[in-house]
């Protein structure tokens, strides 16, 4: 069976896609002051998520990027597919760019 074949034209496949992105904050300010801005245009956030995010983005700037992730836009031009359900989350993290557990190419080796 190929990656093409289906076990049905009406049925469904679904695919859980994982990506970890690393970014820096530069301008923290800005960052919040933007986010503040998104969270107060947002026609979709009842009042009590608007003081939620808004509380948030106070707290962590990690909180301000959140509000810039759109799993939507990621696949909203791709034929063929529909979003079912999308989470996300930003957390603050240490990074070490020159780190071997940051090196996204690197293979381990084996153990003989």
């Amino acid at each position: 069976m190929t990656s093409t074949d289906t076990t049905g034209q009406d049925t469904p496949r679904y695919v859980r896609l994982s990506i970890e992105l690393i970014a820096e904050i530069t301008d923290e300010g800005a960052l919040k002051a933007a986010a503040l801005q998104q969270v107060a245009e947002d026609a979709y956030l009842d009042d009590e998520e608007r003081a939620q995010s808004v509380d948030a983005i106070e707290v962590d700037p990690s909180g301000s990027l959140a509000h810039f992730i759109d799993p939507v836009a990621l696949l909203g031009d791709v034929p063929g597919v529909e979003l079912a359900s999308a989470t996300w989350e930003s957390v603050k993290t240490d990074f070490d760019p020159e780190g071997d557990e940051w090196d996204e190419y690197a293979v381990e080796e084996s153990a003989e």
